[in-house]
């Protein structure tokens, strides 16, 4: 089949080469780590010609006997000056999917694809063409806000709304403090998720997944990411928490959480600004939120969070999403139909968490 009219060519090669990728999702970090939950990592190197050769992480996963996925988070990733239209991103992509399925074990049913190109702005998301089917969920955010944290300082706080710096301001006025921790502070701050996914009605990994997460950050050779945990307190007592990894010129908020208690202190405005500023710092240039629905929405179950984040300034922009190729078309409608159903489940149990809410 090779070559295409893009991918001049795929082979398989070292985990750590995928460490030159962009993004800490197509890390040979991201990878080993994902290995330690289940997943086998594997990684290539994509020729694309003239453009350049990147390496690129998939990481495949058992369904059960005989059917396994494989999926590639926030890739490919192409060079710099690879053509951005999306007829030409649509054709290296279905070139890429084909040319996986005969590196791949034979079970392979399907692979998943998080392209992370985007639009921005009011903009509609890249369009993915067949033979691509759209995903039952998305895995990563398709949607979040880029805050640009090159600038001074003073420059930062004024792309934010002005209730945003006021509330940075009212937590140091109050004596929010806020500490960086990193591993030392994670059972403290899995006891504020609790809460936190309680009182939101969100799920959450068990206390061993973050736990192995720093471990793995400590342990793994090549290191140009770093991993931070900050607690927030009030006269001792932690009210609120956040998870930020530091690859290169990104800073990426993970997870965040927050005590039921003296919420009115806004310690999570002062836990994102120092991170900002660490961030900076650090020589990082964009602070990436991870995460907003895809537009302003009161009905939206997470309204709450779009006005949140975007209240700290910065892009808003929109990636395609979770798009499928399939290898195997029956036993990946099996895997489709069961996929429906339990995200049917899902959100049935998200409304009926909302309504208990709003009767509370």
């Amino acid at each position: 089949m090779l070559p295409g009219q893009y991918l001049q060519g795929i082979v398989p090669t070292d985990l750590a080469q995928c460490n030159r990728a962009a993004s800490f999702l197509q890390s040979g970090f991201w990878g080993s780590f994902k290995a330690r939950f289940g997943w086998n990592a594997r990684s290539f190197l994509a020729d694309w010609g003239e453009w350049g050769t990147l390496p690129l992480l998939v990481i495949r996963r058992r369904l059960s006997p005989g059917i396994s996925l494989a999926y590639v988070p926030w890739g490919p990733e192409f060079p710099r000056d690879f053509p951005a239209d999306d007829g030409a991103r649509n054709t290296a992509l279905e070139e890429l999917a084909a040319a996986l399925q005969p590196l791949l074990p034979e079970d392979t049913t399907f692979i998943r694809f998080d392209p992370p190109w985007y639009t921005e702005g009011d903009a509609e998301p890249p369009p993915i063409y067949k033979p691509f089917t759209r995903a039952g969920a998305n895995v990563q955010p398709s949607d979040t806000v880029l805050v640009d944290i090159s600038a001074s300082a003073e420059a930062i706080l004024m792309q934010m709304k002005s209730k945003w710096r006021y509330n940075i301001g009212l937590a140091k006025k109050k004596e929010v403090i806020i500490r960086r921790l990193d591993e030392e502070g994670l059972e403290v701050f899995y006891a504020l998720l609790r809460e936190t996914s309680k009182r939101d009605g969100l799920v959450i990994h068990g206390i061993e997944y973050y736990t192995a997460l720093f471990a793995h950050y400590r342990d793994y050779p090549e290191g140009s990411q770093e991993l931070r945990l900050y607690l927030a307190e009030h006269e001792g007592e932690p009210i609120a928490g956040i998870i930020v990894i530091i690859r290169g010129a990104d800073a990426v908020y993970l997870y965040g959480a927050s005590s039921d208690r003296k919420r009115n202190l806004m310690a999570t405005y002062a836990l994102q600004w120092k991170a900002m500023e660490d961030a900076k710092a650090a020589g990082c240039t964009v602070y990436d939120l991870f995460g907003i629905p895809p537009r302003e929405d009161p009905a939206h179950p997470m309204a709450g969070l779009y006005r949140f984040k975007t209240g700290f300034g910065g892009r808003i922009i929109h990636r395609p999403g979770s798009w499928d190729y399939t290898y195997r078309p029956f036993t990946k409608g099996l895997f489709s139909a069961a996929e429906s159903i339990r995200k049917g489940l899902w959100n049935l149990k998200k409304r009926r968490f909302q309504n208990a809410g709003n009767e509370a």
